[in-house]
């Protein structure tokens, strides 16, 4: 079994167009969007969801209106300026404090500091995951609630259930679709992978940006390998990417042309491969059999 997770260094480089393509050329696999922030291979793969379960990253507080005394300790405390009298709809101000779930992080100060405890401080339920079936094969994402964190935690839940698949059916690949950027949820979903793939695309904050995430798998000691896509839209510049790509033990994995083909194919929900024959899927197919390549 071999995991390969498709990033970027940063959003619109097409990375899930790609990740899509790759499930439509792969055999045996298991997709998982790790994208978990702005999950969107679903729009694309139409997967069909056979079971799903809350995710909880993380606690929240909540006052108890009965034992409160109103001795205003938690909103000393609170850094996060999470707690405050809110106004009724009479315009009068409440007697007890309340706490916004959108602000609260978390950390329990006001409970620890609440004399009365008079402070609740349960597990938040902060988004939901998914086990689904596709065209292609079992796929795991999720999906974030507005406002919340703990992304890498949901990443690292969502990659462990994609092993456990592999390893139940002896399936080959585990094809993951990271997070643009550098955060949390790209390390959680890189970490112990066998092969990152960087997608990019000629433009300053795409060559930027790629060195960025270049210098994080080099950190994790990840090899890691990088396609050019919409290259021909400033071929120069691509030379450039792929030259310094090189400098920072980055391989070329190939170049995907500009093709309108691909946003059509989002929008029927497939891939661009089974969408057209054309040689925008032609430099896709070549970008994969790189990927084997460095699999070894």
């Amino acid at each position: 079994m071999k995991e390969i997770v498709v990033i970027s260094g940063k959003g619109g480089t097409g990375k899930t167009s790609i990740v899509a393509a790759f499930a439509a050329l792969a055999g045996k696999k298991v997709l998982a969007d790790c994208d978990v922030d702005a999950a969107d291979l679903h729009l694309v793969l139409n997967p069909r969801i056979e079971h799903r379960e809350d995710f909880s990253g993380g606690k929240k507080s909540k006052v108890l209106e009965d034992k409160c005394i109103a001795c205003n300790r938690c909103i000393e405390e609170c850094r996060f300026d999470a707690i405050h009298y809110p106004v009724l709809g009479n315009g009068k101000t409440a007697d007890t404090p309340w706490i916004n779930p959108i602000f609260c992080e978390g950390c329990g100060v006001c409970v620890r500091v609440c004399p009365a405890d008079a402070i609740s401080f349960e597990p938040a339920v902060n988004g939901e995951w998914y086990t689904s079936s596709t065209n292609y094969g079992p796929m795991i994402h999720a999906r974030l609630g507005m406002a919340e964190g703990n992304s890498g935690k949901l990443v690292t839940q969502i990659r462990q259930k994609a092993r456990d698949i592999a390893g139940r059916d002896d399936i080959d690949y585990i094809i993951i679709d990271g997070s643009p950027g550098i955060g949390c949820p790209v390390i959680a979903s890189i970490t112990g992978a066998d092969l990152v793939l960087v997608v990019t695309e000629p433009t300053l904050s795409g060559q930027h940006d790629l060195l960025r995430v270049a210098q994080l798998t080099s950190h994790f000691r990840i090899p890691t390998i990088v396609c050019v896509n919409k290259w021909d839209l400033n071929p120069d510049l691509t030379e450039q990417i792929e030259g310094e790509a090189k400098e920072h033990g980055v391989k070329p994995a190939g170049r995907i042309r500009y093709d309108n083909a691909i946003t059509e194919a989002q929008i029927m929900k497939t891939s661009v491969v089974e969408y057209t024959g054309g040689a925008v899927s032609g430099d896709i197919k070549a970008v994969w059999q790189n990927v084997l390549y460095a699999l070894g």
